[in-house]
Formats: C-alpha cells, sequence, structure tokens
C-alpha cells in the first residue's frame, strides 16, 4: 500500500506544497541541534519515560519473587514470611540473602493478570483529559504533578499489598492514572517545542525512555529482588522517581519564549517552524469532525493493537521465561531486559531515519506508515514463531530481542501522526489516542491471564496469536484510512481566524 501512495505524487498537491512551505522556513533559519535546548526538553523527557513507565513495568519481575510461582497451584500461603524459591520451588536454589525480607503471596494467574492490568485503568480515563489539561495550563505542571504522584505511590506499593489484595490493586489503580498524565501530557510541549521536520527524532529521544525504563527495571529489580528483597525496588524506583520530579520542575519550561537558556538563534528557528500553526488551546475542538474522522479513527486502533502487542511483551516476558524455560529471578531479569536495551536503540535511529527519508522527498504519509508496518507485522509475526522455533531460552531472547526492537519504529510512525493531520489540537488528540490504546495493557492481562490458566499446554500460543490477529488487523486499517495531511476541519479553523 505505500508503494502506491508512492507513486500518486499529483494526487494531493496541497499536501506536497504545505512539505515545501514548511521546508522553506526551516531551511534558512536551521541551527545546530547539538547541545540545543529543544533537544534538552527532549532528554529531560526521556528520563521522565524512563522512571515513568520504569515503576510501571517493575511489578513484572518482581511478582515472580512475591508469589514464586507462574502456575495456578502456588504452595505458598498469602502473605507468609519465608525463602523465597525459584520459580519452580527448588529450595537448595534459594539466595540466603532473602531469608525473613520478603512476604510472599498466593495470588492464581488470574489475580496476578488483575494486578498487572490495573495500572491500566487509568490510561482510559486520564490520557485525553491530560492531553486537553496539558495544553491550557502547561505540561510543566501536569506532568510534573502526575511525576511526583506516581513516584510517591510506587514508595507504598509493599505497605499496599502487605494491607491486602484490595489496597494493592486499588493504589496500582491509581497509580495508573498518575502515570498516565504523565504520558498524555507530554506530547503538548511539542506544539511550542517541535520543528515539523524534526518530530520525529524528538518524540523518538523522548519515548525512547520508555525503552530503557523497561530494560533497567526488570534487569536491575531481579538483582535487587535477590539481594535485598522484592521491597526494595519499588523504594529505589520510587526514590529515583521523586529526584527526577525535582529536575523536571527546574529544568522545563512549556515554551522557548520564557526558556532562560536558549540562544536567540534557535528561538527564533523554533517560532518561525511554527508561525503558521494555531495553539489548539485559541480554538473549539470540532468534536463531531473529530469522531467523523476515519484517519483519527485508524490511528486508535493502530495504537491499540501495537499496545497490545508492546503489553504482552512487557507483561509476559519475564513469566514466559520464568515458566517455560525454568530460569531464577537474577537470570530471568537479565534475559527478559536484554530486548529493550536494543530496542532502545533502534527506537532512537528510527526516528532520525524517518527525518532523513523526509529530507530525500519522500511523503511524509509513505514515511509514516513504512514506520508502522515495520514496526508491527515482523514484530508479532516473531512472537507467534516463538513456541515453534524456541528450542532453548537463548533462541527464544533473540526472536524477542529481534520483535521488541522492531516495534519501537512505530514511534516515528503512527504515534505522532496526529502532530501530522491536526497540530493545533494534537495535545488533546495525542492523549485521546493514547487513551484509546490504554485500554489494551488494561485487557491484556486478564484476557492472557484466562488463556493461561484454561489450557496449560497451548496457553502461550493462544496468547501469541490472539495477539498476531489483533494486530495484524489494527494495521490493515491503519494503511487503508491513515493520513498526513492537515485535515479539512483542522484547516478551516486557521482561516477563520485570518
Amino acid at each position: 500500500m505505500t508503494t502506491k501512495t508512492e507513486l500518486s505524487p499529483t494526487a494531493r498537491e496541497s499536501k506536497n506544497a504545505q512539505d515545501m512551505q514548511v521546508d522553506e522556513v526551516l531551511i534558512p533559519r536551521k541551527v545546530p541541534s547539538l547541545f540545543s535546548a529543544r533537544y534538552g526538553i527532549a532528554l529531560v523527557l526521556h528520563l521522565c519515560n524512563f522512571t515513568t513507565i520504569a515503576q510501571n513495568v517493575i511489578m513484572n519481575i518482581t511478582m515472580v519473587a512475591m508469589v514464586n510461582s507462574t502456575s495456578p497451584q502456588s504452595q505458598f500461603n498469602g502473605s507468609s514470611e519465608g525463602l523465597p524459591v525459584d520459580s519452580f520451588g527448588d529450595l537448595s536454589k534459594a539466595p540466603k540473602s532473602l531469608s525473613a525480607k520478603a512476604p510472599v503471596y498466593d495470588w492464581s494467574p488470574q489475580t496476578q493478570g488483575i494486578i498487572f492490568g490495573a495500572v491500566g485503568y487509568g490510561g482510559i480515563l486520564t490520557m485525553a483529559p491530560s492531553g486537553y489539561l496539558a495544553g491550557r495550563v502547561g505540561t510543566k505542571r501536569v506532568v510534573g504533578i502526575s511525576l511526583f504522584a506516581t513516584s510517591f505511590l510506587t514508595l507504598c506499593i509493599p505497605l499496599a499489598a502487605d494491607f491486602g489484595i484490595v489496597f494493592l490493586i486499588i493504589t496500582r489503580i491509581v497509580q495508573g492514572l498518575s502515570q498516565c498524565s504523565v504520558i498524555g501530557g507530554q506530547f503538548a510541549i511539542w506544539e511550542k517545542w517541535g520543528p515539523p521536520h524534526e518530530r520525529s527524532r524528538l518524540c523518538s529521544i523522548a519515548l525512547s525512555g520508555m525503552l530503557l525504563g523497561c530494560f533497567s527495571a526488570i534487569l536491575i529489580g531481579g538483582f535487587i529482588s535477590e539481594t535485598l528483597g522484592w521491597p526494595f525496588v519499588f523504594y529505589i524506583f520510587g526514590g529515583v522517581g521523586c529526584v527526577c520530579c525535582l529536575l523536571w520542575f527546574i529544568v522545563i519550561y512549556d515554551d522557548p519564549i520564557s526558556y532562560p537558556w536558549i540562544s536567540t538563534s534557535e528561538k527564533e528557528y523554533i517560532i518561525s517552524s511554527l508561525k503558521q500553526q494555531v495553539r489548539s488551546s485559541q480554538q473549539p475542538l470540532p468534536i463531531k469532525a473529530v469522531l467523523r474522522s476515519l484517519p483519527i479513527w485508524s490511528i486508535c486502533l493502530g495504537c491499540f493493537s501495537h499496545q497490545w502487542l508492546v503489553s504482552t511483551m512487557i507483561v509476559y516476558i519475564p513469566t514466559y521465561i520464568s515458566s517455560v524455560y525454568h530460569v531464577n529471578i537474577r537470570d530471568n531479569g537479565l534475559l527478559s531486559a536484554l530486548p529493550f536495551i536494543v530496542a532502545w536503540v533502534i527506537g532512537i535511529v528510527g526516528g532520525y531515519l524517518a527525518d532523513f527519508l523526509l529530507t530525500k522527498n519522500f511523503r511524509l504519509i509513505t514515511v509514516r506508515k513504512i514506520a508502522t508496518i515495520l514496526g508491527n507485522l515482523p514484530a508479532s509475526a516473531l512472537i507467534v514463531s516463538l513456541p515453534y522455533l524456541s528450542s532453548s531460552y537463548i533462541t527464544a531472547t533473540a526472536l524477542l530481542t529481534l520483535s521488541c526492537a522492531l516495534s519501537t519504529l512505530c514511534q516515528s510512525g503512527i504515534y505522532i501522526n496526529v502532530l501530522d493531520i491536526a497540530p493545533r489540537h494534537s495535545s488533546f488528540l495525542m492523549g485521546a489516542s493514547r487513551g484509546f490504546s490504554s485500554m489494551a495493557p488494561v485487557i491484556v492481562p486478564t484476557v492472557s491471564g484466562f488463556l493461561l490458566s484454561q489450557d496449560p499446554e497451548f496457553g502461550w500460543r493462544n496468547v501469541f496469536f490472539l495477539l498476531f490477529a489483533i494486530n495484524l488487523s489494527g494495521l490493515i486499517f491503519y494503511l487503508i484510512f491513515g493520513e498526513a495531511d492537515v485535515q479539512d476541519w483542522a484547516k478551516e479553523r486557521k482561516l477563520t481566524r485570518l
């Protein structure tokens, strides 16, 4: 489908004219990006995403130590204190340093799935409102307050688990509200900081922090759980989040005009590159037109299907390696983390590659769809092949690493597509699309936990085939209806103001 798009240069003359107009603005005023303020903003967002996702993911690796079994028949009583053992009950291999330091709970796979999914409930409720609020009151306030809230709640997780499963689920739900506000609220900053032909790399740098967070949480979480006990995983990452929150309030400003450490040339470059865009806060959102927009729905469904893939990998990689290959928690953390550090590199490179293709006169829609195809189809196909090709945990890790790395290419595709089609309303619509996709992290653990408990022999195959079917459906819908030109309902508001 992307080839067909490339061979019709006259079909969208207005779109090409728009790209040429942006180029005319950007080229003469371009300044070096190294050590520039806008890339400093991207790096700070990188750190915030690192912290937020690390706090989200640590439950996935500590769960191995918290229950000490991935099977429904756990041999431990709820909240019993004792010596945590390997995932399959080998007491002789239990680390002595964990003695009497961490409680162990008797949670079935279905209960674990509810705990995993609880943090995602908030995303459905807060992604779109946080994006809208950030467009109104500023990204600095929305993200900063939310980052502090999720860090504080991370510190409270061990206490909530001791109080009982209900308290733990409630804490995770509230934590999800805060985490999703960090993610949904951050995109508004690129309305004022991101030159159009640099948004792929800026967003990739910022969003790749999530991958580094996954890597660090899964890797370090395993070692901390084994040496200090799983509660210290939450204490450490919660403390890191509080420090990151302080840095956020010191360094971040909502626009380049008020930024005290930006050069005059860079400020003029950013302002001139964005001068044809009107801020969403100055215009009412045409709700009816948005709801009728197939490109918007294609983004929402495409993001949902991709999040189903990502959520399955993040939540179930540690459990899959532990249950299938009988790997202890320390080695499990290392093997589960490896795919995410490779994906971190690929995600950043993918952003630069997307912007490079734009400088070579590739159409914007072509670049977005190529990135989306490469981030979905090969990744989900590799996951489906796991039960058939993984003769050892080394093979499985290699397949998971390649799948996870390719999936990050979507950062330069479907995830920033809203900035292309409705830049003046992007803060709300980015949050809305991410909020719609946040249903996947809620549904995936519950559905996957049910499939695994119902069919122990073929449960993983069922989980992976369902992933592939959903991922492919969302991709096809996006390829048919996805666009990259500014929509009519986004243009008309600008014309009336002139």
